[in-house]
């Protein structure tokens, strides 16, 4: 269990420093003829960019980390985990001219709390097996994810970049679950199976919807809100599908590191903005 936790923790570290690395890149793309929307193209563009290409080494490294963690531990323990990449990539931030305030740092230390109450409820066991029909069901929901993606694009520039960083973090959430009902790793096992493709798709489709919100927005917000989608939805599914169950009597441990960690990421993709008047420079509360 312990190796487990490591390798999610290493996920954390590994997706936080790329998500810096990668709003620089995505910044510094050029944004096409029409940037009202979610532009394919960007992926291309964005790919031309030595600092995405290495973000997105990073990615690689730390998708390997979660598949192996999510193999020991539940899908709770493992998406949690890697929301502390929030406080990886806050700090990262920083060399982007970012200045957290009080209340950001004190929103990244909550989301470490409801974590640590997370991780000590967890319980380490088995996948329950899954049919045909759940498969199809990932399927089905990374085509709507995929409406939702283009419809958050086209949203208005207060509700763009965190609408794109949700869809994002819902889709990295499908790519979570597809992951963890992969029975084998086996080349002929993979090909056969819907869960691979999915795991593409999806991991393709969030690349996109994220390059978007971090080119369009402020890091901090887009991946507050990736935070947030990737961390409950796949827990959720765990629990009441794939039978992952914390230690007796934590329950409520449980609970409320949810609650901490969801009330914080909200609260980082409420002031996670920073202002980037001249005139006036942000000040810490």
């Amino acid at each position: 269990m312990w190796w487990g936790l490591l390798c999610a923790l290493g996920a954390a570290i590994a997706y936080g420093v790329a998500s810096v690395m990668q709003s620089v890149a995505a910044k510094a793309a050029d944004t096409g003829t029409d940037n009202s929307g979610v532009d394919p193209k960007l992926l291309v563009r964005v790919l031309k960019q030595w600092k995405f290409v290495l973000g997105l080494s990073l990615d690689v490294l730390g998708f390997v980390a979660q598949i192996a963690a999510l193999h020991v531990l539940p899908l709770f323990v493992v998406q949690a985990a890697l929301a502390a990449s929030l406080a990886v990539t806050a700090v990262a931030a920083r060399f982007l001219g970012v200045r957290l305030g009080t209340k950001e740092w004190a929103a990244v230390a909550v989301v470490c709390a409801g974590l640590g109450l997370l991780g000590a409820a967890a319980e380490s066991e088995g996948s329950d097996p899954v049919g045909l029909g759940f498969r199809l069901g990932l399927i089905g929901a990374v085509a709507v994810l995929a409406v939702a993606g283009i419809a958050a694009g086209k949203a208005g520039r207060r509700l763009r970049t965190p609408a794109l960083g949700l869809v994002a973090g819902l889709s990295f959430g499908v790519v979570a679950i597809a992951g963890r009902i992969i029975p084998s790793l086996a080349p002929l096992d993979l090909l056969t199976d819907p869960a691979t493709y999915t795991v593409a798709v999806a991991g393709g489709m969030a690349m996109l919807f994220y390059a978007t919100a971090l080119q369009r927005g402020s890091v901090t917000t887009s991946t507050a809100m990736m935070v947030l989608g990737e961390t409950v939805f796949p827990s959720l599914v765990g629990v009441l599908v794939l039978g992952d169950r914390t230690r007796p009597g934590f329950v409520v441990v449980a609970l409320a590191g949810f609650v901490l960690a969801v009330a914080a990421a909200l609260a980082l993709a409420r002031f996670g903005e920073p202002d980037t008047s001249e005139t006036k420079p942000t000040v810490s509360p």
